[in-house]
């Protein structure tokens, strides 16, 4: 049995994407475009294989715990960079890599053609290293400055093509909305600080007690509780909860392979982490719980409900990833935080898959993503069919694939939970696997079936210089090697790996729940330990079946009886509206929120800079100066008889005043 991981194994494994980044962003033009991928998927690769080396390790008990370099030291707080290696670790190591490998192989054919290419690589490289040192963080301060680097470089990446306007707009969206998140997270962290006076992660955690005993100041609110709710603002914002949503959809502006990297797997998923490591906080306190389960639910639900009417094939994916990051939230609301990490991992293969896959299909469109105008290209693209149908099955929940494991598990452990919430969100996960089943199958259908509608759009009228027409096409082996890659553990990881994550003792010491208050897990246990049992009985479960109609009305609608969509498409269209408004969320940021944000600012402008600051402070002193400087141009005449009365005047004056008293005695 190993007992210890080595540190410099570790450093390797952040380490080696940073250099790969830097090597591809500043030395671009000296490596070229084949140096810039070759050495950015080797610092991947070898990340991937040292995260495989320490899951081993982790397997067999090994742990990591310590400090790296000690940064600053501020009375009894400590400012370091240190790393904490166990089973929740290990696993998001492993994800985070292997996922980051399969985008950047996937790249090499995808951004073939793009002017920014060693650029791209540079940045999904740093992105890699952004994550890494996020999940691998033993402390606060290490854990915000991984938070950070992936906003940034998300960024980035968003906006990667910056002469486009919707990028532009797209990534500052995204920037501003984080920061939202990330002023509660920072909020959050200082209580910590303030009240634990320390950023390790296992010295708050000892304190959790004594900090749950303790009101917020001025109120009867507890303090933990306020904590809690402020970290999982932070994770509202980087898991794309609801209301903090918004950002995501508008960000499928950048290239695809980044929706894949960190809008399915990896950045989105950072919130999910967070609260996960923050178990034993969390755990004290029902009412922020609560809170983190009603929110999921409503993102579960309302986001899937949004997937329906996306005619893009990535938004309809993206409102997907909403959806499931619902599912994911409301597992942790419940203290089924295994359960909820351990659909975290399952969806970031499958839902990498769809993203990829949904690439390889815009590649063979020429670049068309409106799925109104493909159809049919199942037998032109049979690679990327089968994926894609892997991919959709595993996020429906079919039973054995990855996805029932996952979402089955939530679904129960909202069933089993006690809170006020869990009515609401049970119904929200239940109804979910109708809608997700589909808005998934609407995409697949309309994508891989029916008729080639493709036929009578501009592009396919296009003829090359020898006066061929243009056809879909299956995308080279460097895009469609990914998606094999990514279709095995979409089917399979589930199955193989539930037993011990949700019943072993793989996270045994990441994760607290009290077993005491909190029973949704002991329910879940009950199922976990069996995978071939709880296939079976999924055949005959609701959800299957809310699956499995859902499949079956996509079918009808969007292949058999078109005509329905279009007769419910009138008759519901004031739900339409709604719908295809996103609910007025945009609409109430844009013109409530940034309106009086710019009203409020114009009056700070006009009213505290311009009239109190330039007019008072600085105009008003300057003007109160030559006020007085007029004054004394009055009596500085420059005649020598004025200047000699003044003097006489100015000499009886004081002889008067020092004399006063002795002539007011004498008289």
């Amino acid at each position: 049995m190993a007992s210890s991981i080595s540190q410099n194994l570790l450093l390797a494994i952040a380490l080696a994407p940073l250099v790969g980044a830097i090597i591809a962003g500043l030395f671009g033009w000296v490596v070229g475009r084949k140096g810039a991928h070759r050495v950015t998927i080797l610092g991947v690769l070898v990340s991937f294989v040292g995260s495989a080396v320490v899951l081993l390790q982790v397997i067999d008990g090994a742990r990591f715990v310590g400090t790296i370099y000690e940064w600053a030291v501020l009375g009894n707080l400590k400012m370091e960079v240190g790393f904490l290696v166990d089973g929740l670790t290990a696993m998001m190591m492993v994800v985070v890599t292997f996922v980051s490998l399969m985008v950047h192989i996937y790249t090499i054919g995808y951004m073939a053609e793009d002017p920014g290419y060693t650029r791209f690589f540079s940045y999904i490289s740093l992105f890699t290293f952004a994550m890494l040192m996020l999940v691998m963080s033993n402390n606060f301060l290490q854990l915000f400055f991984g938070w950070e680097a992936v906003g940034l470089v998300s960024y980035l990446l968003i906006g990667f093509w910056y002469k486009k306007p919707s990028a532009i707009f797209a990534n500052l969206k995204a920037f501003l909305v984080n920061r939202v998140g990330d002023f509660g997270f920072i909020l959050g962290i200082g209580l910590v600080v303030a009240y634990a006076g320390t950023l390790d992660y296992a010295e708050a955690f000892a304190k959790a007690d004594a900090l749950a005993a303790l009101t917020f100041p001025g109120t009867d609110w507890a303090l933990l509780t306020v904590t809690c709710i402020c970290l999982f603002v932070g994770a509202m914002g980087k898991s794309a909860q609801f209301p903090l949503h918004v950002w995501l959809p508008d960000s499928m502006e950048g290239p695809t392979p980044i929706s894949a990297l960190i809008h399915a797997a990896t950045m989105v998923t950072a919130g999910i982490f967070m609260v996960a490591r923050m178990s034993p906080l969390f755990e004290l306190s029902d009412t922020a719980l609560n809170f983190v389960l009603v929110i999921g639910a409503i993102t579960a639900l309302f986001m899937g409900l949004l997937g329906i009417i996306q005619n893009d094939i990535k938004r309809v994916i993206a409102y997907s990833t909403l959806s499931q990051l619902g599912y994911m939230t409301v597992a942790l609301g419940v203290s089924a935080y295994s359960v909820a990490v351990f659909h975290l991992m399952t969806h970031a293969f499958f839902k990498a898959l769809l993203f990829l896959g949904a690439g390889s299909v815009i590649i063979g469109m020429h670049h068309d993503q409106d799925i109104r105008n493909m159809g049919g290209l199942r037998k032109y693209m049979p690679i990327t069919w089968i994926t894609s149908l892997l991919g959709s099955l595993a996020l429906i929940g079919t039973p054995f694939f990855s996805g029932f494991y996952s979402k089955d598990s939530i679904i129960i452990a909202a069933q089993a939970s006690q809170l006020p919430g869990a009515g609401f969100a049970t119904f929200a996960v239940v109804a979910g696997v109708f809608v997700t089943a589909f808005y998934s199958f609407r995409m697949y259908f309309l994508v891989f079936h029916g008729e080639e509608r493709f036929r009578n759009k501009p592009f396919p009228g296009e003829h090359d210089h020898h006066g061929h027409v243009h056809e879909p096409h299956e995308a080279p082996a460097v895009v469609w090697v990914p998606l094999l890659l990514l279709a095995i553990p979409s089917v399979v990881i589930g199955f193989l790996t539930m037993t011990p994550m949700l019943v072993g003792d793989f996270f045994k010491d990441s994760i607290f729940v009290d077993t005491a208050s909190h029973g949704a897990m002991a329910e879940v246990a009950k199922h976990a330990g069996h995978a071939v049992e709880m296939g079976v009985h999924g055949f005959v479960g609701l959800p299957f079946w809310l699956a499995l109609a859902g499949v079956v009305t996509a079918w009808v609608f969007y292949l058999k009886v078109p005509a329905i969509p279009a007769a419910l498409d009138k008759a519901l269209k004031p739900l339409r509206v709604i719908l295809e408004n996103k609910y007025y969320i945009d609409w109430f940021n844009e013109n409530v929120l940034a309106r009086g944000a710019r009203l409020i600012g114009t009056g700070l402008w006009k009213g505290g800079d311009q009239a109190i600051i330039d007019g008072v402070v600085i105009d008003g002193s300057a003007r109160a100066v030559g006020v007085f400087a007029g004054l004394l141009r009055l009596v500085q005449t420059g005649q020598l008889y004025w200047y000699a009365l003044v003097m006489v005047l100015g000499v009886f004056g004081l002889l008067t005043w020092r004399l006063w008293p002795y002539l007011s005695a004498a008289l």
